[in-house]
């Protein structure tokens, strides 16, 4: 069967940058101890009037103008966010409208912040099937509508943004590796998006970081093997930004060698849960961090709990 690839990218985050000094203003915190425990010093909030289908037109338009492509090139379009307040029309097909898109196949996937690299393995499948030739797949999120602002264990941590990607059909060597995915919903009330109209975010960290820190990286090993390659092989590695000392606690656990190129976007960014990946995996990718053709590791986990992983080829 013919495989896919990853052929561009594309990011975008809001104008306002919330500092933690900011922070201090507005909850009983400091620097010094948001650094210590998150690794986060700045984050991006949208304006209230701008919406997930901003963000998320804003990346998909940057990543279609570097794909060589027409909109009408495009049949699946799949948008990744747990933050969307809209039902219908989903998020994809408001970003089809914007961007001239006439015939795609729209949805939205709510897996959390595992939900770019399940959308990204589920387009994949879909052009691997021949159901169509090009996708783009999106994570978008505004975690702002949903924080206590009263409550600084959770106010700190996320940020809004959004991240692209489209992929078109290959018939050389795929360009996506196999997925490694699953859940715990055991364990699922450990982070929360729970309730009606306009939910609040919780979690339990110290239960997540235990978790993230212990049980992940066999995962993310096996998702390297799948791909028939060993962490030692890696160019680079993107996990979901959720908190700088999960990212370095995973990274170690799997032995990379020094060159490889490790994801800290969490630090200007915050947590943007399924905007995480895409949005640094973009960045490393426009500023050449990341050379192009090189294995990267995709790494993505939080609430369900999910996680979701695959080894890709820069574009």
């Amino acid at each position: 069967m013919p495989g896919s690839r990853i052929t561009s990218l594309g990011h975008y985050q809001p104008a306002r940058v919330l500092t933690n000094h900011d922070l201090e203003q507005l909850v009983e915190t400091n620097d010094e101890w948001i650094k210590q425990r998150t690794g986060i010093a700045n984050r991006r909030i949208a304006a209230e009037e701008e919406t997930v289908a901003d963000m998320a037109a804003e990346a998909a338009a940057k990543a279609l103008a570097s794909s060589g492509l027409e909109p009408s090139d495009i049949g699946l379009i799949t948008v990744a966010t747990c933050s969307n307040r809209d039902r219908c029309p989903s998020t994809a097909a408001q970003v089809a409208a914007r961007l001239g898109i006439p015939n795609a196949v729209c949805f939205d996937l709510n897996n959390g912040c595992a939900g770019f690299c399940t959308a990204l393995s589920t387009a994949d499948h879909t052009l691997r099937a021949g159901a169509a030739k090009h996708a783009l797949v999106i994570g978008a999120e505004k975690m702002s509508d949903l924080l206590d602002w009263t409550d600084r264990s959770t106010c700190i941590l996320l940020g809004d943004g959004a991240g692209a990607a489209v992929l078109s059909a290959t018939d050389d060597e795929a360009g996506i590796g196999p997925v490694v995915w699953g859940s715990d919903p055991s364990r699922g009330d450990a982070v929360r998006l729970m309730g009606d109209w306009q939910p609040r975010f919780a979690q339990e960290g110290q239960s997540v970081f235990r978790w993230a820190t212990s049980e992940l990286p066999a995962m993310a090993r096996e998702a390297c093997a799948r791909a028939g390659l060993t962490p030692a092989d890696l160019g680079g590695v993107v996990t979901h930004q959720a908190n700088l000392r999960i990212i370095e606690s995973l990274t170690r656990h799997l032995g990379l060698p020094d060159d490889v190129v490790i994801a800290r976007d969490v630090v200007d960014a915050g947590n943007t849960s399924a905007a995480s990946v895409p949005l640094a995996l973009s960045k490393l990718v426009e500023s050449r961090e990341l050379p192009s053709g090189s294995p990267v590791l995709l790494f993505a986990f939080g609430g369900g709990l999910s996680w979701a992983g695959q080894v890709i080829t820069a574009p």
